[in-house]
């Protein structure tokens, strides 16, 4: 071997910088173990401990040294699926911010246009491109985007903005690139938040031009509060009020009226005499009073005063609102106050009349105008800080700016003299209705007092420090995963690998003696390099990505059984060892072969990485990064030491007794049988593609939309039982066993369209009612639902994705595997110089597709494992597409090189030699990654057995597809004329 000196040089070079990075690793969890130790399970005093010593010197090296959070930042990272937390893909609306450019026009064919871009979004088109589309399928060039009323408003007006000569496409660029800064801006408004948040080691990402912020918190705990922190949009709004009296007479006749057209079921409810009663009933009892015959005022939960109309059941706000917005109950309102804006106040909690604590929320009515527009902007707010109010409760206090003040005291002032309420509105939720009783307040300070507690304050003076968002932040997509669900993982994963490592390693000792255990060096080398270089760029760790870690361990051997292979087909032919080493390493021994079939890896594991998110991107990484130090270690490390052991003693081996004669004097005729496997797999795929036309595939929330919850109970329940509950409840649901009889994954489209806060509350309050039986009377609500450390029943786990990024995936998932097979036949054509090779490998692997689908469709209903076709299905069915052209590749190899050698015989029979030769390989190889598949299968985790199972028949299969059916395609598509002239060839050689 050429420059040995060198290559060991940057062997060890890499080594030790690999042992530096992972040291960082190492230190860090040393650190955070002491942490948890001193806070014996309070997440709360292990956040101090840790924020304690920050700062703090951690670490030394003799000539440098890091403090603690120098070496967190340095660490691996791990995913959501290891760590615990919170991972969500907020849209920030395009469709706000278009309305915006174009103050709120009221155009109908650009309003039209919005509407249809909404309805039409194809899978992975932005809405920008959709709506530009559906203006000009509707303007028919009629009108332009450059219209006046349009985008040549005022406010667009001036040096890159729109003027009234533009064509359509001249705006297009504008309007794409103030969106883009709207969503840059959008992108800075929330890396404040989360910084301020106090989460370690956010992650905050815009996903290309979409619109679309990936937002990930390891180790954040509080669902609702980070989803709500997120999805504010911290629009500030100051509105006069009415008050109680001044409306009530429009309530009284918007019941009345209701009284005919509303079938009321509900009872009435005991209400504390208040001006509405009073106006009701005027006094005296009255049959208005009796049950049921007061469809507004039955739903009345506690009286009002002042600003506040009443108090209603969150549940039944929808209901008020439909009423409010009905044009014959508005048409009651006098003159004056035909402009009220009704609107709700934040949760809080009252006593009924048998002192038991409900949830309830305050109605307001804000005194509107024509424009709808505010009495006073929250733009003006130059900063907040969380306080306490007069009476010591949690507060924010406001200051504003010059403007902003001159404002302020002009409406207190008028609050005063007429002794009325000023609403603070934050995103349509009214926070305070306060009074002011001391006169015009001066100097712009403000503040907002409720029924806060201490992190609500913090949030909200966050917020409006951080600035308002350009338009509404919806989470399109989002996954919670408690931290003792991650340490199960890390478990499984650990245990996994361990396992997997033993056996790969006795196995090539068993079978390849002394040769094997250089080959295990290599192997470990290998692991150090990995995840050395994983450390280096600051890569995550996901479940995943320990499976593609696992799976490396397998391939990672596969260049050492081919050289090894090659060097006793050397030794076999009468050449001495260091001979037989030598030929095996050239290019015509065993190299061209590694490097054929690890380039089709390579590109499939490419395309799975650039198609791929969240864990499946981990997966690739780790895959890509591990066929490439597995080579370096496979191909440089282990000759090291094999040319270190031949200038010792001379005495090198590749094989042991146990082994020593398999495969020897293999001959099998597989082209004889051709028509019978042609036959099993002709019949295969028809039941395959019947099935998949009529069972259909079990497709997961990654392609349908949807909600999934991992739950786990006391004890285990009937499935069965689960279902009919959630079912009465959401409407559909679907409850199966995942993993122990006492968890059930839980599935549900109910309102996976709305996107805001409130929606998510529900689905998960509605989830906790109806389950609430299963345990014990010690589980509240909050423990239900939010993750924490030590967790061991609830919601474990839980996932949403909206309709419009399943479809986004699902198409993702086409092209990436219709990417990777054309990518590969291309190369193989190129490679091999003969298309006939190419379509082999290609009827091979789309042999083995179908297989695997077919497998998935006609077991999914009674499999004892969830058989989901998601994201991760998808990145084993590239896996095997990659090891399929890997088993493909090598008995190409060897068929090209023994039709252009000189190998006597037929054709069929060259081919059939050439194929016995791989043998030992093949099923060498193939052994070695279904055992590792089969540790990972078993010791995996639930979460990834389905993953796992899809790439354990892939494999099988796929050994089976490169001996029985890409081979004889290759034969069967090679012309007669072609046949004879290689046979003469070979015949005069």
């Amino acid at each position: 071997m050429q420059n040995k000196g060198l290559i060991k040089f940057f062997a060890i070079l890499f080594a030790l910088v690999s042992i530096y990075q992972l040291s960082f690793t190492f230190v860090s969890s040393k650190i955070k173990n002491d942490a948890k130790s001193f806070a014996n399970g309070s997440p709360e005093k292990e956040a101090k401990y840790l924020d304690s010593i920050g700062k703090e010197k951690v670490y030394n090296l003799g000539f440098t040294d890091f403090t603690f959070d120098e070496v967190s930042d340095k660490q691996i990272n791990k995913g959501l699926d290891l760590e615990g937390g919170i991972n969500v893909i907020l849209q920030i609306s395009v469709k706000d911010i278009l309305k915006g450019l174009s103050n709120n026009s009221k155009n109908p064919v650009f309003n039209k246009s919005l509407a249809d871009a909404t309805a039409n979004l194809k899978g992975n088109q932005t809405y920008i491109d959709a709506f530009f589309e559906a203006f000009e399928a509707n303007s028919k060039g009629t009108v332009k985007l450059a219209s006046p009323d349009i985008f040549a408003n005022r406010s667009l007006q001036g040096e890159g903005g729109v003027d009234f000569q533009m064509t359509d496409s001249q705006v297009q660029k504008v309007i794409k690139r103030k969106v883009d800064e709207s969503v840059e801006s959008a992108f800075g408004v929330l890396r404040k938040r989360i910084d301020k948040f106090g989460v370690a080691q956010p992650n905050i990402q815009k996903l290309g031009e979409s619109g679309r912020i990936l937002v990930e918190l390891p180790g954040a705990k509080d669902v609702d509060r980070i989803k709500k922190l997120l999805q504010s949009t911290a629009q500030l709004e100051f509105w006069e009020t009415y008050k109680i009296d001044e409306m009530g007479s429009f309530l009284v006749a918007a019941n009345e009226s209701l009284k005919k057209t509303v079938v009321n079921t509900v009872e009435s409810k005991p209400v504390v005499k208040d001006s509405l009663s009073a106006l009701l009933t005027d006094g005296k009892d009255s049959s208005a009073t009796k049950k049921g015959n007061n469809p507004l005022f039955d739903k009345i939960l506690a009286q009002g005063g002042g600003p506040v109309l009443g108090l209603f059941s969150p549940k039944d706000t929808a209901t008020i609102n439909g009423y409010l917005k009905r044009s014959d109950i508005r048409v009651l309102l006098p003159a004056e106050q035909r402009y009220a804006k009704f609107v709700w106040g934040k949760l809080t909690t009252i006593q009924d009349a048998k002192s038991k604590d409900i949830e309830a929320v305050e109605l307001y009515a804000l005194k509107g105008n024509r424009d709808n527009v505010p009495a006073m902007g929250g733009g003006v707010v130059t900063d907040a800080k969380d306080s306490f109010d007069q009476l010591g409760k949690p507060s924010v206090s406001m200051q504003m700016d010059g403007q902003g003040a001159k404002a302020w005291e002009e409406l207190t002032g008028k609050a005063y003299t007429q002794k009325s309420n000023i609403a603070i509105v934050l995103d349509n939720i009214v926070y305070s209705a306060p009074g002011v009783s001391t006169g015009p307040i001066s100097g712009g300070r403000s503040e907002i007092s409720g029924s806060f507690d201490v992190t609500e304050t913090k949030d909200l003076a966050n917020v409006l420090r951080a600035g308002k968002l350009p338009a509404s932040a919806d989470i399109i997509q989002s996954e919670v995963v408690g931290p003792s669900l991650g340490q199960e993982a890390i478990d499984n994963g650990t245990t996994s690998a361990i396992v997997g490592l033993l056996l790969v390693s006795l196995w090539m000792m068993v079978y390849y003696g002394k040769a094997g255990w250089y080959a295990n060096v290599a192997l470990a080398v290998n692991l150090l390099f990995l995840f050395g270089i994983l450390a280096s760029l600051g890569a995550v760790l996901t479940l995943p990505g320990i499976a593609g870690i696992v799976l490396t361990m397998g391939t990672a051997v596969d260049a050492n059984i081919i050289i090894y292979e090659r060097a006793k087909e050397e030794l076999r032919e009468g050449k001495t060892l260091e001979e037989a080493v030598k030929a095996s390493y050239s290019w015509t021994g065993a190299m061209r072969s590694i490097v054929d079939a690890n380039v089709t890896h390579i590109l499939t594991g490419a395309v799975l990485f650039i198609f791929g998110s969240g864990p499946i991107k981990g997966f690739a990484t780790t895959l890509l990064i591990g066929i490439i130090t597995s080579l370096f270690t496979s191909i440089f490390i282990a000759r090291i030491f094999i040319d270190w052991s031949l200038r010792k003693s001379n005495n090198m081996s590749f094989v042991t007794g146990f082994s020593k004669n398999f495969f020897t004097n293999f001959h099998f005729d597989f082209l004889r049988i051709k028509k019978w496997t042609y036959l099993f797999s002709g019949i295969v795929v028809v039941v395959s593609i019947v099935s998949l036309a009529t069972n259909k595939l079990d497709q997961g929330v990654d392609f349908v939309g949807g909600r999934t919850f991992q739950v786990r109970f006391e004890k285990p329940v009937e499935a069965e039982a689960v279902k009919e509950e959630l079912t009465k409840v959401f409407g559909s649901a679907e409850a199966k066993i995942f993993g122990n009889d006492n968890q059930l994954k839980i599935t549900t489209k109910y309102k996976v369209e709305e996107h805001g806060i409130e929606a998510d509350q529900e689905v998960n309050r509605l989830m906790f009612e109806s389950l609430k039986s299963h345990f014990s009377a010690g589980l509240t609500y909050d423990k239900f639902v939010n993750p924490y450390q030590g967790k061991e029943f609830g919601i474990m786990q839980a996932s949403k994705v909206g309709p419009t990024v399943a479809e986004d995936i699902k198409t993702n998932a086409y092209w990436a595997v219709l990417g990777a097979m054309a990518i590969v036949f291309l190369y193989l054509m190129i490679s091999f110089r003969k298309w006939q090779y190419s379509l082999g490998a290609i009827a091979a692997v789309a042999h083995d597709v179908i297989f695997v689908l077919g497998i998935y469709s006609l077991c999914y209903k009674f499999m004892p494992f969830g058989m989901e076709i998601d994201q991760h299905f998808i990145a084993a069915i590239l896996t095997v597409i990659g090891y399929s052209m890997n088993d493909t590749v090598i008995v190409f190899d060897r068929v090209r090189e023994f039709l252009d050698g000189k190998t006597k015989g037929t054709f069929s029979e060259i081919v059939n030699k050439s194929i016995n030769s791989t043998m030992s390989r093949t099923i060498n190889t193939s052994l070695t990654m279904i055992a590792v598949l089969l540790i990972m299968f078993i010791f995996g985790g639930e979460s990834i057995r389905g993953f796992v199972f899809a790439m354990l028949i892939g494999i099988v299969v796929g050994t089976y597809s490169s001996l029985f059916i890409a081979t004889p395609v290759l034969v069967d598509t090679i012309s007669r004329e072609d046949k004879r002239l290689i046979e003469k060839q070979h015949q005069e050689s």
